[in-house]
């Protein structure tokens, strides 16, 4: 009887201790309580990632390191007012509308633009930075002093793949187009081995590959002299699913808060630590 007392009060403890920590581990991942957002985490200076954590960092949800950059920022203000648990997930480019479409995230916050092309498949918040588009060539191209997009005779562009800066490509009159690559870093690569002239990049993501590539360089254009572009391709917004107006209306209200000045501050900042 005693060895069978004890049986079922080890039984008991196992069960109450089980119990406690299926129902933590329920707290922890309850999806109501958690803002999932989607990005590269490889787009500098709105989104990278770093193996170690820093003031400014998130954990990523669904690889190895740590997401750190301006998007993130943005992600934790507008998740701290919502007060939920924000939860980062590193996808491809072209996997974010999907993604958010089948409610895998919440939002996607990754310097996208919102085009007329993209808004026929989900929303997008406010505005949350405005730039200009530049082009990226090493110091010693025989570029490096053009001062119009039309300067570009015979020299190979290329912009990272299902980008607005594929497309402008064809506004430089007598550039050829070059094979467009998956990402910043591969475009970056291509650029100093001499693969390739050059790539179009917004200009703070310019302004970050250059910090950390001494021998490459970026070409800013005036105004008549740089590409035509729709306003809504020069700005960055929150991507959200079609019809979810109550979290648009609470991002926007976060956005609201942040004044100009914030912002430019907060880029510059990310500029330089990243």
């Amino acid at each position: 009887m005693r060895r069978l007392f004890s049986c079922l009060l080890l039984g008991l403890l196992i069960f109450i201790v089980s119990s406690c920590t299926n129902n933590n581990n329920t707290l922890t991942v309850n999806r109501e309580d958690q803002f999932i957002v989607g990005l590269e985490c490889g787009y500098a200076p709105f989104n990278w990632t770093t193996s170690k954590p820093t003031i400014t960092s998130v954990k990523i949800d669904n690889a190895s390191g740590y997401c750190d950059g301006y998007d993130v920022k943005i992600a934790r203000l507008i998740a701290v007012h919502l007060d939920k648990q924000l939860v980062i997930k590193a996808l491809a480019w072209e996997a974010l509308i999907p993604q958010l479409q089948a409610g895998n995230i919440d939002a996607i916050i990754a310097g996208m633009s919102p085009t007329e092309e993209r808004k026929q498949s989900i929303d997008f918040s406010d505005v949350y930075f405005t730039s200009e588009q530049v082009v990226v060539v090493r110091k010693d191209s025989p570029f490096v002093n053009v001062t119009s997009i039309h300067d570009f005779e015979g020299a190979r562009i290329t912009a990272q793949k299902e980008t607005l800066q594929e497309e402008l490509i064809d506004q430089m009159t007598g550039a050829i187009k070059a094979t467009s690559l998956e990402d910043y870093a591969a475009l970056v690569l291509a650029t100093a081995s001499g693969a390739v002239d050059g790539f179009i990049a917004e200009l703070p993501v310019a302004m970050s590959v250059v910090m950390n590539n001494s021998q490459l360089t970026y070409i800013r254009f005036s105004e008549g002299n740089g590409f035509e572009i729709d306003e809504s391709y020069i700005t960055t917004a929150i991507g959200l699913r079609k019809g979810d107006t109550v979290l648009r209306d609470q991002i926007n209200a976060v956005l609201a808060s942040i004044s100009q000045e914030t912002r430019e501050t907060w880029m510059e900042y990310f500029i330089k630590n990243e």
